[in-house]
């Protein structure tokens, strides 16, 4: 069975906010070398709009910066299952909407044959831990106090014991700490 990895960028505060993050080349390396492991990605509305407006230009026109470019061509090319109630389509190469039960659609993606399967965006990965469906996480803690914005962890529901297995300091300060589940049900 495949794995649902959820990668985030959070403040030590825990705060999720993309404009205060570093996202320098060794970050991006990082996140390049999780979705070569993935062939899907799961997303949130919003995240998903951040990200469909910001990628494509760049492979369109690269930047120059190879990890960035990198990045851009890899969630390009990516499979993008994209959960909203409210956009009509997804408007993106190999995206497709999910209005469906998300439970239901991530245990049906978990039990196709592939690679592992890769979440991003904070209300979505709020969602997928309250209903028990991640199987490792990936924080990747900036090395910021912000004081504000959207925390990440309002809304769990229930107390989510973890078992560190990685930890990967970056030279921008940027620590990538990896945890599974302890107590994981599925």
């Amino acid at each position: 069975m495949r794995k649902l990895i959820s990668s985030i960028n959070i403040t030590l505060d825990g705060f999720c906010d993309h404009t205060a993050m570093i996202a320098d080349e060794e970050l991006h390396q990082n996140v390049n070398d999780l979705i070569r492991n993935t062939d899907t990605m799961i997303f949130g509305r919003v995240t998903y709009e951040l990200m469909k407006a910001s990628w494509p230009p760049i492979v369109k026109n690269p930047t120059g910066n190879k990890p960035m470019d990198e990045f851009a061509v890899l969630i390009d090319n990516i499979e993008k299952v994209v959960f909203s109630r409210t956009m009509k389509k997804a408007g993106w190469k190999n995206a497709r909407l999910a209005n469906g039960n998300l439970s239901e659609e991530i245990l049906n993606l978990k039990k196709q044959p592939g690679k592992d399967i890769g979440a991003g965006g904070p209300s979505l990965l709020i969602q997928l831990m309250n209903l028990d469906l991640i199987d490792e996480y990936q924080f990747n803690i900036q090395p910021i106090i912000l004081g504000r914005g959207l925390p990440l962890f309002k809304n769990i529901t229930d107390r989510v014991d973890l078992k560190l297995v990685e930890t990967k300091a970056q030279g921008s300060g940027v620590v990538t700490m990896v945890y599974e589940r302890s107590n994981h049900k599925r």
